[in-house]
């Protein structure tokens, strides 16, 4: 495993209570919707899926409560993630269908599963922390049979303002002297539609299509707070000295106070993607 990955499975090991509580019901909208756009292209009666970054099991168990037959296999670098999948599918699952979901920890990379094992594929906000996206890309081909459709929905690439309460946070981080988080690194990010399609391509998928939306969810002044402590800048946080998270949580909390619904708000751009798999 490379540093990098190793460093990020080592963060959402660390941060998966904070994931799933805070985070995961922001995408969850946005991925779902990915099963909608792949169910066309799903073959009829029982059929093996593969969720490559399951994370908390957003994409497998709605699969498993949309279609009834299906058995869904999600692999994910961090075993505290597969665990949280693993926990939900029992909250979640009937019986009859906890049997069809099981979890590995493995890379979107090196998947751990034969040729050909699967009849179609499907990953949300994921490969944008993939080492090598061509390399996973090309893997999820060479798992699924000629013609399974795989599909994958991750941030487009965009140099937008921040959102108000993002320029908050970093104003009250410079009232107190503290350093701004480091920004993300967007060259992870597909440039344009066209781009996400041309990767598809070029790992042998065909027939494949590619268009943008959007993410917008809405904050309320509490819980994105609770976002940036859980999950977003844990690490800042868990920094401080109780007193410090204090005043900053106090100050957060006033100034996001006077932000409009309509501001209180995290709007991003996405791509679709979806292909077959080539013969």
């Amino acid at each position: 495993m490379n540093r990098v990955t190793e460093d990020q499975a080592a963060r959402y090991d660390r941060i998966a209570d904070g994931y799933a509580h805070h985070w995961a019901p922001v995408i969850r909208p946005a991925a779902t919707r990915l099963l909608d756009h792949l169910a066309p292209l799903f073959p009829t009666g029982s059929t093996r899926l593969l969720d490559i970054g399951t994370g908390t099991g957003t994409l497998a168990l709605a699969a498993l409560e949309r279609w009834p037959t299906v058995r869904v296999a999600g692999i994910d670098a961090s075993a505290e993630m597969a665990a949280w999948a693993d926990a939900e599918a029992d909250r979640r699952l009937h019986p009859r269908r906890r049997g069809r979901f099981t979890t590995a920890v493995a890379l979107a990379d090196r998947l751990p599963f034969p040729d050909g094992s699967f009849d179609g594929a499907m990953s949300s906000f994921v490969l944008q922390l993939v080492r090598d996206r061509r390399a996973a890309l090309a893997e999820a081909r060479r798992v699924l049979r000629p013609g399974a459709p795989f599909g994958y929905v991750t941030w487009l690439r965009h140099d937008g303002e921040l959102d108000p309460p993002d320029r908050i946070f970093e104003d009250v981080l410079d009232e107190l002297g503290f350093d701004p988080p480091e920004p993300d690194s967007p060259e992870r990010d597909p440039a344009s539609p066209a781009a996400a399609a041309a990767g598809l391509r070029r790992a042998g998928f065909r027939q494949v299509r590619a268009w943008p939306d959007v993410v917008d969810h809405r904050w309320t002044a509490r819980t994105y707070v609770e976002f940036l402590e859980h999950f977003a800048e844990e690490s800042l946080f868990d920094d401080l000295v109780e007193r410090e998270r204090r005043d900053l949580r106090r100050r957060l909390l006033g100034r996001l106070s006077g932000l409009s619904p309509a501001e209180l708000r995290f709007r991003s751009p996405i791509v679709y993607a979806i292909g077959r798999a080539g013969g």
